[in-house]
């Protein structure tokens, strides 16, 4: 029988966080730099003298998958591809634009983001849903890549380097607490008085000094500007949150986001990012639009509203030191904010019948919904009860808006729901020969495909899947929808393979090497795969004999034995 593990977020591992809480504690005893130091050349720096690059990457990696284990991560395919859009124009326009970087989302609705080691960034849906524009949330972005480019994140780690705990449990531990803080993520009490007794302990241990702040707020508001997007957003973001943060004076510090927590806003931060953006414009003419009660006034000269189109000179690395004309540069938003807001606020609520009940508050307060709002409305009564009026309403959104590839997927996703699979089959089919090897089109088709469970459909699932197949190794999503397609097509031994990576990209290595374990005396192995198992037990044995080694087990695995 081939195990599928699917993540729970109630299923917590305790012994985990009790480790983590440990770690913490040694972790804070360490002496703060001096900020003076943070300023210095790299030349004579120990930044990566503990971490090499391939270290620093495998400790990104690895917190990644155990937030994804804690129930933290929100895997989706579209809001998965517009971040992605969003961080990898940003990071390259960043001072090294050869640094890889990983960005993912949080379903958390606290307002946060943050950067760890090997330049994996997390949003947290909160973020995006208190933003009004993409500009906004691409600041962010450009402020926690700079915490990587300048070895902020790295300089932190490497201060804890005499600590006998592993660095990655302190991080991870630093990161949970600050993410379960008041979040709606877990519903563990146990988890939760656990991490809430750290306080502000744990959180301090993701917190950067002043000069560390500054220094990212000037640097990442030079990579926003290069790629296109506004440079007053910085500032329009933090006077957003220091008006969250005058509201909540007086009050508990839960009440706080934990985006001022780590990223404190004052009146001289907010003063010098808007001098910058200022700054920024006049040397590159760009258009400014002011209100007045009689009209708009409009200061300086256009240049296409491409605020990159200065800025080529300032890293020899870049892209636009190629003077390419204006209109084949990459102008910033993507265009897909609002859709992504939207479906993000389905998302991350508890049910699809309390995301319901907001856009029904928010059509109370507004009068009307926008396009966006209706798409998520819509999407939150197929998620829930009502997948026949979804289909009607993403059927009409598409006729005013043709083409639009969100509603395409949603109205062939609510098509499949109500029974109508000949039609659904038949729009993916064409969005498919329309986008070929687009993540979102191919594993939308593929579940639908695997949802009919005849061996047929998983054989073609597997078919859409296998363009794809090569470069989604660490892509659990899509691991997940091919051992289903293997395992309909009856292929037992790719399914075995896939769903153990599906475990150990959850968060579960024990689980995935038990798995392999078991397939490796599978009479089916030919000699090239029984080759593949033997090399992948060989990578992830070390890892499990690590957490072994810290009294870490995996508590499912326990129960059986």
């Amino acid at each position: 029988m081939l195990r599928r593990f699917a993540p729970r977020p109630g299923s917590i591992l305790r012994v985990r966080l009790t480790l983590l809480a440990t770690a913490l504690t040694l972790l804070v005893a360490a002496p703060p730099a001096c900020a003076q130091a943070d300023r210095l050349p790299d030349i004579g720096s120990s930044a990566g003298e503990l971490l090499n690059p391939v270290k620093q990457q495998l400790y990104g990696a690895m917190t990644k998958r155990e937030l994804r284990n804690y129930g933290y991560l929100l895997d989706d395919p579209l809001i998965d591809d517009w971040l992605d859009r969003v961080g990898q124009g940003l990071a390259a326009n960043s001072d090294t634009p050869s640094q890889p970087f990983t960005f993912f989302m949080l379903r958390d609705r606290q307002i946060n983001a943050f950067a760890t080691l090997g330049g994996y960034i997390a949003v947290n849906s909160g973020l995006v849903l208190t933003a009004e524009r993409e500009d906004e949330v691409a600041a962010v972005v450009s402020h926690e890549i700079a915490h990587v480019t300048q070895q902020h994140v790295l300089r932190a780690v490497e201060r804890a380097q005499r600590d006998q705990m592993p660095i990655l449990l302190g991080i991870l531990g630093a990161i949970v607490a600050a993410q379960a803080a008041g979040g709606s993520s877990s519903g563990d009490a146990s988890q939760a008085a656990l991490i809430s007794g750290m306080g502000l302990m744990q959180q301090r241990q993701i917190d950067y000094t002043r000069s560390n702040e500054s220094e990212a707020d000037r640097i990442g508001i030079h990579t926003l500007a290069r790629a296109g997007y506004d440079p007053d957003a910085m500032a329009g973001f933090f006077n957003r949150m220091d008006q969250v943060m005058r509201a909540n004076r007086g009050g508990e510090r839960e009440r706080t986001p934990d985006y001022l927590q780590t990223h404190p806003v004052t009146t001289s931060r907010i003063s010098e990012a808007h001098e910058r953006a200022e700054r920024i414009k006049r040397e590159n003419n760009v258009v400014t639009t002011v209100s007045t009660p009689t009209g708009k006034v409009t200061e300086s000269t256009p240049r296409e509203g491409n605020y990159a189109a200065g800025l080529r000179s300032n890293n020899p690395l870049l892209p636009f030191q190629v003077n390419l004309p204006a209109s084949s540069l990459d102008n910033g938003a993507t265009g897909l904010f609002l859709w992504a807001r939207e479906r993000l606020r389905v998302l991350s609520a508890n049910t699809a019948d309390e995301a319901v009940r907001e856009y029904e508050s928010i059509r109370r307060s507004t009068g009307e919904l926008t396009p966006p709002q209706r798409y998520g409305l819509a999407l939150a009564q197929m998620r829930g009860t009502q997948p026949a009026v979804a289909a009607n309403a993403f059927a009409q959104l598409l006729q005013e808006l043709p083409g639009n590839l969100w509603l395409e997927l949603a109205l062939a996703q609510a098509q499949a729901r109500i029974g109508d699979v000949a039609q659904s089959r038949a729009r993916l089919q064409a969005l498919l020969k329309r986008t070929p090897n687009s993540r979102p089109v191919v594993l939308s088709f593929a579940q639908v495909l695997n949802d009919q469970g005849s061996k047929a459909a998983g054989q073609q699932a597997r078919q859409v899947l296998q363009p794809l197949l090569g470069a989604s190794g660490d892509d659990p999503v899509f691991q997940q929808a091919y051992a289903r397609a293997c395992e309909l097509a009856g292929d037992s031994v790719k399914a075995g393979e896939a769903y153990a990576q599906v475990a150990y990209l959850n968060g579960r290595p024990e689980q995935a090497l038990t798995q392999l374990q078991n397939l490796k005396r599978d009479q089916a192995l030919d000699y090239y795969a029984r080759a593949r198992v033997e090399a992948r037990i060989t990578a992830i044995t070390p890892e499990v004999l690590e957490l072994r080694d810290a009294g870490v087990r995996d508590p499912d695995l326990d129960s059986n034995r």
